[in-house]
C-alpha cells in the first residue's frame, strides 16, 4: 500500500493535500503522530519545537488539527509549550464543515495527575472544554479543579493512564480521528501499546546535535521495533513531508 508523491507539496492544490492528510474511514479511531524533526533526529530548539517549523510542515501540521476530531497532548509538552486551545479561521472552519466535523477539535490531556495544574492554558485559553484523560489515582482534589476550570475528566485506568482505554472512550464519545502531537514520552507509550496508526514526520533540513530529545522516548526500548512503511513522500524547499502507516 504505497502512494509514494515525489513533488513539492507546493505543486498539489489545497484539495490533493487535504485528501493525502485525510483521516481513513475505519470503523475504530485512527491515531496519527504529528511531528517536526531535524534531519539528524533532534525535535527542538532550546526546548520547543518552533525552531525547525517550515512552512511546508506548518501546512500539514495544520492539517492534522483541522481534520481531527481531537488532539492529544501530553501535560508535560503543553504546559512547556504553552499550548492553548485552537482557534480555527475561515480555512479550517470551511475544511472542517465539507468533512463533517465539529467547528473545533477539542484538546485531550493525559496526566497522571501531578503535570498539569488547572490554571495551565491548554485548560483555560480554550474555545471548547478540554478533555482531561487521568487516572483514578489522581487526587480528587486535583480532578475537581479541572472540572472547576471548564475541563471534562476521563478516568482510565487505575494507577496509571490506560491509554488503550482512554482511546476506545473517545472513540465513544464520536472522537475518532485522533492527532496526537506529542510529547514524546506519550508517543514512546501508545507505541509500546501498539496504538499509533500513522507517523506524519516533516524532517526540517538542519541539524542540531547537542541533547536533543526525540519523536519517541521511553524506559525501554521497543522489542522488536514496531515496522511501518511509507504512505506517502512529499518535498518542500527541502523539508521532507513523510507519512509512515502501521
Amino acid at each position: 500500500m504505497q502512494q509514494v508523491w515525489p513533488l513539492p507539496a507546493r505543486d498539489l492544490d489545497e484539495e490533493a493535500l487535504e485528501e493525502l492528510y485525510t483521516y481513513p474511514a475505519a470503523s475504530d479511531h485512527w491515531l496519527a503522530v504529528n511531528f517536526v524533526s531535524s534531519l539528524d533526529g533532534g525535535i527542538e530548539v532550546e526546548g520547543t519545537s518552533a525552531g525547525l517549523s517550515t512552512p511546508a510542515d506548518r501546512r500539514v501540521f495544520a492539517l492534522g488539527h483541522d481534520l481531527a476530531d481531537v488532539v492529544l497532548l501530553g501535560a508535560g509538552t503543553a504546559v512547556a509549550e504553552d499550548y492553548p486551545g485552537l482557534r480555527p479561521d475561515a480555512t479550517t472552519t470551511a475544511r472542517r464543515e465539507r468533512h463533517g466535523l465539529s467547528t473545533v477539535a477539542p484538546l485531550a490531556l493525559v496526566t497522571s495527575g501531578v503535570s498539569l495544574p488547572a490554571d495551565a492554558t491548554s485548560v483555560t485559553d480554550v474555545e471548547v472544554p478540554s478533555i482531561v484523560i487521568t487516572c483514578a489515582s489522581a487526587p480528587e482534589d486535583r480532578r475537581r479543579a479541572w472540572q472547576d476550570a471548564g475541563a471534562h475528566v476521563l478516568l482510565a485506568g487505575e494507577d496509571e493512564v490506560d491509554l488503550a482505554d482512554a482511546l476506545r472512550q473517545l472513540a465513544d464519545a464520536g472522537l475518532r480521528r485522533i492527532d496526537c502531537e506529542g510529547g514524546p514520552g506519550l508517543v514512546g507509550s501508545l507505541l509500546a501499546r501498539g496504538l499509533v496508526d500513522e507517523i506524519r514526520l516533516s524532517i526540517a533540513p538542519v541539524a542540531v546535535a547537542g541533547r536533543a530529545a526525540r519523536v519517541a522516548s521511553g524506559a525501554v526500548a521497543l522489542s522488536p521495533p514496531a515496522a511501518f512503511e511509507v504512505a506517502s513522500l512529499l518535498v518542500d524547499d527541502s523539508t521532507l513531508l513523510v507519512r509512515y502507516v502501521r
